[in-house]
């Protein structure tokens, strides 16, 4: 198990990961595409909750998905053959050690990754050396600091913070959104756009309500509560009460909001 990935590899979480992959298709995807003939690096593809989009949007590039954990890229790679999808490759590789030479792709896609990695910049600019002059990187993360919602509760608050405090113990960045445009220009990339993409849900979306508010956001915070209780972050009432509340969030009166940020460089 990558040591940075505070959630763990368990058949919840694998489930947790396609939910917010169906439900966030249109917000974070519906502008990621790439021309006929590119060659796409998906630098940690994990369980492939991403791959399946990204190959149907592009489907003349040739993506070569790369993930640390073998037992993530079998399952990727199940995945996007029982889509029926035939443009992806898969590898077994670190992000930091990749087995490709300079100038290798043209495109380099990242989702959800750098949130686990304690040495973020040194990420991108290692990537950056498999990328052509020219090539673009996409970067898509959340940010735990945005979420806010009604009725609001101080119990939910501190659950979130769990998270948060888990994940940098582990060396990652649950508020890594908001530090994309920097991470990037630290890099060395260049005409770096971002995008805020906020998820705004309501009893009107139910949608949205049971596939991020329940089953992505809530069921994420709620993954946590053994390793949070264990380590006297929280107090178990407290972090219960806190889940309650989150999927309180959840009923007819309910308001659920989270940002997520996507950011573009050239090399």
């Amino acid at each position: 198990m990558h040591k940075g990935y505070v959630h763990g590899y368990d058949h919840h979480e694998n489930i947790r990961l396609q939910d917010q992959a169906s439900t966030l298709v249109e917000l974070l995807h519906s502008d990621t595409s790439y021309p006929a003939g590119s060659r796409v690096l998906e630098a940690g593809c994990g369980v492939g909750a991403q791959t399946v989009t990204l190959a149907r949007n592009s489907p003349n590039a040739l993506i070569t998905s790369v993930d640390i954990s073998e037992t993530s890229v079998t399952k990727a790679m199940r995945k996007t053959a029982e889509a029926g999808l035939t443009n992806v490759q898969f590898q077994q590789a670190d992000i930091f050690n990749l087995p490709h030479g300079p100038d290798s792709f043209d495109h380099i896609f990242v989702c959800f990754v750098l949130e686990h990695l304690s040495r973020p910049v040194e990420a991108l600019y290692t990537l950056k050396k498999h990328l052509r002059q020219g090539g673009t990187i996409t970067v898509i993360e959340g940010d735990h600091g945005s979420v806010y919602f009604h009725p609001d509760s101080e119990a939910a608050r501190k659950a979130i913070q769990c998270q948060v405090e888990l994940q940098r113990r582990a060396g990652g960045n649950a508020m890594i959104g908001r530090e994309l445009y920097p991470l990037l220009r630290s890099a060395g990339y260049g005409s770096i756009r971002v995008s805020p993409r906020m998820v705004y849900v309501d009893s009107s979306k139910p949608e949205l309500v049971e596939g991020f508010t329940k089953k992505t956001f809530t069921a994420m915070i709620e993954g946590v509560q053994e390793s949070a209780i264990k380590t006297g972050i929280v107090e178990q009432h407290v972090f219960e009460k806190g889940i309650r509340d989150l999927y309180r969030t959840a009923e007819a009166d309910g308001v659920f909001c989270y940002t997520f940020f996507k950011a573009i460089g050239n090399k």
